[in-house]
């Protein structure tokens, strides 16, 4: 059957496919209209598509028509493409350009917190005698934090007024109180012997003022072979004031008690630079690993001997760098850090 392909009907599906192309206003919206106009669906495409039943007497000139309709329609879409094209090339330089007569903007360089470098520093030195660092959960088990370092069930340190408990209490689970559980957790996946320093946050519910923070820092360290005695301890301890302190620091042991050592102590630190002149500060606690806390951890306390012991960090830094309010350590006032330096 013969199909008569007529002039009006191809000049208004030119006619509509430049109006549109004319309309479009970004490369996107060009191709959809070509594709809506020029497409195979589209109504120049289907009168297109209809030539094949064009009578053969007709096809010349029809075939003609078609051609130039479709030259027209191809000629206004390159046109527009490459207008539209050096109009969004035009928006990008614009958009992408530099004023270079502008005021340059001013970026505070950061820095890293003094707590941070603090025990880097205090762990560096523990490295540098050869033992690790380990770090464990700050979410932790009450056998961990309590049971396995010797303290009593009615211990005041487990009551909700001292310890983040974590609900249901019947979990068993709580935030951490000290780091002393990385040394539980180290005897039980390590091999013996063992020399083991545990930087890390612990938690206590205490108000925050100027020398007290609900979340503070500490670095604890527990070394169990053969043979140790609390020689060893005062030693090892007396390094590690030097080497933060200088070579006119001094330490003292002072008889106490702490669940998880016996003996136990309080470890003092001396130095002529501290802040009112040189005097005692306490820095932290130490002493002999308690056998109830080797047997928890399945070592013979007959066979091996241990030392262990802590001091906080916010502490450390207060009268190592004369801070005397803990709020500065927390608030994150970045004019703090940046009198320690930028250390990277």
């Amino acid at each position: 059957m013969s199909t008569v392909i007529s002039p009006e009907a191809v000049a208004a599906a030119v006619d509509n496919a430049l109006v549109a192309i004319a309309a479009a206003t970004t490369v996107d919206e060009l191709k959809q209209a070509r594709t809506a106009h020029v497409g195979e669906a589209s109504p120049l495409g289907q009168l297109n598509a209809g030539m094949r039943h064009v009578a053969p007497e007709m096809k010349a000139e029809t075939g003609k028509l078609m051609g130039q309709a479709r030259a027209s329609v191809n000629q206004a879409y390159a046109q527009r493409e490459g207008e539209l094209a050096q109009a969004e090339e035009t928006a990008r330089l614009m958009a992408e350009a530099v004023d270079v007569t502008a005021v340059a903007q001013r970026r505070t360089v950061g820095a890293r917190h003094p707590l941070n470098l603090l025990m880097e520093e205090m762990s560096n030195i523990f490295v540098g005698m050869g033992w690790e660092v380990a770090e464990g959960p700050e979410l932790e088990n009450e056998w961990f934090n309590f049971d396995a370092l010797n303290f009593d069930e009615d211990h005041p340190a487990r009551a909700m007024q001292d310890t983040f408990f974590v609900e249901p209490v019947d979990r068993h689970l709580l935030m951490r109180t000290h780091t002393s559980p990385v040394q539980v957790r180290s005897l039980l996946s390590r091999e013996l012997p063992v020399y083991v320093v545990a930087p890390g946050r612990v938690y206590r519910t205490d108000e925050l003022d100027a020398t007290h923070t609900p979340v503070f820092h500490q670095m604890e360290g527990i070394a169990i072979d053969k043979g140790l005695t609390m020689a060893h301890l005062k030693g090892t301890l007396e390094h590690l004031a030097r080497a933060m302190f200088g070579d006119d620091a001094k330490i003292r042991l002072r008889p106490n008690y702490f669940p998880f050592t016996e003996p136990s102590a309080e470890l003092d630190i001396w130095h002529p630079t501290f802040r009112g002149g040189a005097r005692w500060i306490e820095w932290g606690g130490c002493g002999m690993v308690n056998p109830n806390v080797l047997r928890a951890a399945g070592i013979d306390p007959d066979e091996y001997q241990g030392f262990a012991f802590g001091m906080g960090i916010e502490r450390t830094l207060m009268f190592r760098n004369d801070v005397a309010d803990m709020h500065d350590m927390v608030e994150g006032d970045i004019r703090f850090s940046q009198q320690f330096g930028m250390v990277v």
